[in-house]
């Protein structure tokens, strides 16, 4: 059998059978796109066996199972090989062509856009002051080198972005910085690197992009970096593992990555037999007190696999990225309300607008804006039963028509120069019924206590998810997904390691000043409708009047989207005071912050939509 895993899923596939498991975000999605020979496994539910544990409990013992190591994380290869090994004696067998590419006829070529530079305006810190943090990491756990793997961390290290994956600004590289020398693996044809600025003349025409271009000056760059072909990384690495004794690699890195380093003679060889002992031995470090010298006899791993330090750098925003976030939030929230007043009015009029096409007229307006630079994905406009399906795509061919007597949600995002956002509103342009505003005010409740959240360092998005389910909790409501991920500073919409949820290594990284994640409680009524309040806060200092043995400041959120609450979809009689306050002094700070924009580009059909969706509510509103 072959295993192959993914973002959203893995696919196991036997003889005579074939399984895909995923979460609870794709099950209504998945069961609608696949077909009978797949058996879907939906990861959660009761006497539903993980993906890993399936391998040994489910499959016949002494199993031979194919995966490609490139795709396949070394610490999950390490955790399962253990686990076949002590449960079944079956073992992982490191593939070299993968199968699926071999059946996968029209495959797309891998892309190899243009890399552009992101000025320190925007990044805040140079490329330079980046290595030289990770170097201090390096000297802090006496390494000699760490294997940069991930694309993202890639991207930020180098303030330098492309676009291979489509919504995130990355390009596919590898990247090895030591204690004196940095490189970069790249395909040559991506990078233009001179060694002068350019003139005002290379910029774009535009002016909304004039800090980002293809042409790279040198000084943009470390001083010390070497620019290598994109396949160099595997000779290289075999020879940074013979000539180290500690090599640093992220946690997420592929098994082929450290096998590299550690010198594994099997890796890639198709028809090699890979006991688990020796995945083991290969991706496990060996203590230094155990090991002779490079001369020795005795085996030496030298690679070691960690929590990324890139990760955790990159996930504490400067103070010029949290400028970004704030600014480019507010340019979003314009976008969003001249969108809804458009939507809320062709709908009145009794026009037909399908998913797709109101997505396309989202997009329209948020390209208007300033130093936007395409969607952070793709946009979940979805009306009635498709609100449901968490993470719904419209079909341009084949898509629902928007109707006004059926709950709308959209999930949408951008990717500006100055930063990313991710926000999700929910509406209803008719008569909601008493079980859609029952259960919106129960997830607005959630969305306010994460919202209003105080919490002392060291406290994890583990430790507060269940806030924003009390209220749900309270009705037998909940939904099937985090309440927040991480968000990146132009960069992926989705950043780890921080979160908030459920998931047990959410308890692995705590709640820092200067993250953004996301805060996003909702509910999903099978077949009939989805309700998703999503906003971008910042982990910031708060002031308490006391300080409980002296932990240093207590932490909360500074929320940075602008984007109105549908108070239609509101039941008072369930809220508190304070939440009603909550709200109404929301709505007054999306006026202030949004109306300006609307007026100057002359949108007076939004700024009457936002005055009224902005309007404060009481205790006592009749609804």
């Amino acid at each position: 059998m072959i295993l192959s895993s993914a973002l959203i899923g893995c696919a196991i596939i036997t003889l005579d059978r074939a399984y895909m498991f995923t979460d609870g975000r794709y099950f209504l999605q998945a069961a609608e796109q696949m077909d009978s020979n797949w058996t879907l496994m939906k990861q959660g539910l009761p006497d539903v066996p993980t993906w890993q544990d399936f391998l040994h409990k489910e499959l016949p013992p002494n199993s031979r199972i194919g995966i490609d190591p490139t795709l396949i994380a070394a610490s999950d290869a390490q955790s399962i090989s253990s686990s076949l090994a002590a449960n079944s004696s079956s073992t992982l067998v490191p593939i070299a062509d993968n199968l699926v590419d071999q059946v996968w006829a029209d495959r797309p070529t891998r892309p190899k856009t243009k890399v552009r530079a992101l000025a320190v305006e925007f990044a805040g810190q140079s490329s330079q002051e980046k290595v030289e943090a990770v170097r201090a990491e390096l000297k802090k756990e006496k390494a000699d080198a760490i294997v940069v793997t991930m694309l993202d961390e890639v991207a930020w290290l180098f303030n330098l972005r492309g676009s291979d994956i489509n919504f995130n600004p990355v390009f596919f590289a590898y990247a090895v910085i030591t204690t004196t020398t940095s490189t970069l693996y790249i395909d040559p044809v991506q990078l233009s690197v001179v060694s002068s600025q350019p003139n005002s003349s290379a910029s774009s025409a535009s002016g909304k992009s004039s800090s980002f271009t293809t042409v790279i000056s040198s000084d943009h760059l470390p001083l010390d970096l070497k620019i290598k072909p994109y396949t160099d990384i595997w000779t290289d690495l075999s020879t940074l593992g013979s000539n180290s004794t500690k090599v640093l690699v992220g946690s997420k890195a592929s098994m082929k990555v450290l096998e590299s380093i550690n010198g594994d003679s099997a890796a890639g060889d198709s028809t090699a037999s890979s006991s688990a002992a020796h995945i083991v031995s290969m991706i496990s470090p060996t203590p230094a007190s155990s090991t002779q010298g490079k001369s020795g006899d005795a085996a030496k791993a030298v690679g070691i696999l960690v929590r990324s330090p890139i990760a955790d750098l990159k996930t504490i925003k400067n103070e010029t990225e949290i400028y970004g976030f704030r600014a480019c939030h507010v340019r979003d929230g314009v976008a969003l309300a001249r969108y809804f007043a458009w939507l809320e009015e062709v709908l009145e009029k009794g026009e037909e607008v399908s998913e797709w096409n109101a997505a396309e007229v989202l997009e329209k307006y948020r390209s208007e804006n300033e130093l936007f630079r395409g969607l952070s994905f793709d946009t979940i406009s979805s009306t009635g039963p498709n609100a449901a399906i968490i993470h719904y795509s419209p079909d341009p061919k084949d898509c629902a028509i928007i109707k006004q007597d059926q709950m709308y949600l959209c999930d949408s995002g951008g990717q500006y120069l100055d930063g990313t956002t991710d926000v999700t509103r929910t509406w209803h342009f008719g008569k909601p019924s008493e079980e859609e505003r029952r259960a919106f005010t129960r997830v607005l409740q959630g969305h306010i206590a994460i919202d209003t959240a105080v919490f002392p360092q060291g406290t994890t998005g583990y430790q507060i998810d269940t806030w924003a389910r009390r209220p749900l909790w309270q009705d037998g409501l909940d939904y099937r997904h985090g309440t927040g991920h991480g968000v990146g500073h132009f960069l992926n919409v989705h950043e780890g390691p921080q979160g908030i949820g459920m998931r047990i290594t959410y308890n692995d990284t705590a709640l820092k000043k200067g993250m953004t994640v996301s805060n996003e409680p909702g509910y999903y009524a099978d077949g009939r409708f989805g309700i998703r309040i999503e906003s971008i806060v910042i982990v910031r200092e708060v002031s308490t009047p006391y300080n409980f043995g002296d932990k240093g400041s207590y932490l909360g959120f500074e929320h940075v989207t602008v984007s109105p609450i549908h108070t239609k979809l509101v039941n008072v009689s369930l809220m508190s005071p304070a939440e009603v306050e909550w709200l109404n002094e929301y709505h007054k700070e999306v006026w202030e912050k949004v109306s300006p924009g609307l007026k100057a580009v002359g949108d007076e059909r939004a700024e009457r939509w936002l005055e009224r969706e902005c309007k404060p509510i009481g205790l006592d509103a009749a609804r």
